[in-house]
């Protein structure tokens, strides 16, 4: 594992350590609190030894998603025992059934605005970030990603929807939040992870504020053409002072704003990438439809451009559109 990664996991084990002995002190002997302090000695061991992170069945690496969400593992996947193996996929189960109940609800028509996402896994948990927010008459929106794949950057995922829930609700100023956000994820994320996403404010009138954090484009379509809002900042997580700078639009009735996640810009066939400009090609074909419809069609696009093979990343699509 990376230097860092192991050193902050060491600093966890070495609380768990602090907090089981104070524990062991005053609770009843068959606690049970005595064999999670050997578990917990024995990964401080092997990290002393050189010897952490490595399946103690094949010395291969243990997935390091596992790892670090929980420090005591000791063996691979392949290595699990049925018990185990089954064990791990209830807590995957459960993992992802809460991921979904995080989502925001289907259709969802808020302050002049209507929706439609489209949210997919590659596996049980997901990196990708997706959020609608009615607040005092406004849509509160954001759409991200998560450096990394599985259970650790799904517990990420999760920390920036309680985050931005939070903040939401304090009625700051849009930058304000993000501000705020990138400072507690950056403290809280270990080294080399962060988080890309777009996030935004639409009113009634059709003005609509837009930071975009190291994500791809948003695409803004309708009766101006087409437009590409660029990345004005770096993702969250890397820097605790980051500035953030917003792009600010009047959409008018019938224009859409369109989200993605590299599941669509970087899904790929035989030998090229799906690429933003085909996305903003598809979109603005695709303008004049709702945002369900528009979803479904860049689903049908991406499916004859990528084949029925298998995909590689975690794909979410938002669409959001001034109504009438």
């Amino acid at each position: 594992m990376a230097t860092l990664q192991t050193a902050f996991l060491h600093d966890q084990l070495e609380e768990r350590k602090r907090r089981l002995q104070a524990a062991i002190a005053v609770a009843p002997p068959n606690a049970g609190l005595a064999g999670l302090l050997h578990e917990v000695d024995s990964a401080l061991e092997r990290m002393a030894k050189g010897s952490y992170g490595l399946c103690q069945e094949c010395d291969e690496p243990v997935e390091q998603d596992r790892l670090l969400a929980d420090p005591l593992v000791r063996y691979c996947l392949d290595h699990l025992t049925v018990p185990e193996r089954a064990a791990l996929q209830r807590d995957l189960d459960l993992a992802s059934e809460v991921q979904r109940n995080l989502l925001p609800k289907a259709g969802l028509r808020a302050g002049g605005w209507e929706t439609s996402y489209h949210y997919a896994p590659v596996g049980p948990v997901s990196g990708d970030y997706c959020d609608l927010i009615p607040s005092d008459g406004q849509l509160f929106f954001v759409l991200g990603d998560v450096s990394g794949k599985g259970v650790a950057a799904s517990m990420l995922m999760t920390q920036l929807h309680a985050l931005f829930r939070s903040l939401t609700g304090m009625a700051l100023p849009l930058g304000q939040m993000v501000t705020r956000a990138n400072r507690v994820f950056c403290e809280s994320a270990l080294a080399g992870q962060y988080a890309t996403l777009v996030c935004g404010q639409a009113k009634p009138t059709g003005q609509v504020e837009i930071h975009n954090a190291g994500h791809w484009p948003a695409i803004v379509v309708g009766h101006g053409g087409v437009l590409r809002i660029e990345s004005t900042g770096l993702p969250l997580g890397m820097f605790c002072e980051s500035e953030f700078s917003a792009t600010h639009l009047q959409l008018e009735v019938g224009d859409t704003l369109f989200l993605y996640t590299d599941g669509l810009s970087e899904a790929r066939n035989e030998g090229d990438e799906y690429g933003v400009d085909r996305v903003m090609t598809l979109v603005r074909q695709q303008a004049a439809r709702p945002p369900a419809e528009l979803i479904a069609a860049c689903l049908d696009d991406l499916r004859a451009f990528a084949g029925a093979g298998p995909r590689l990343d975690d794909l979410t699509l938002l669409a959001i559109r001034r109504r009438g």
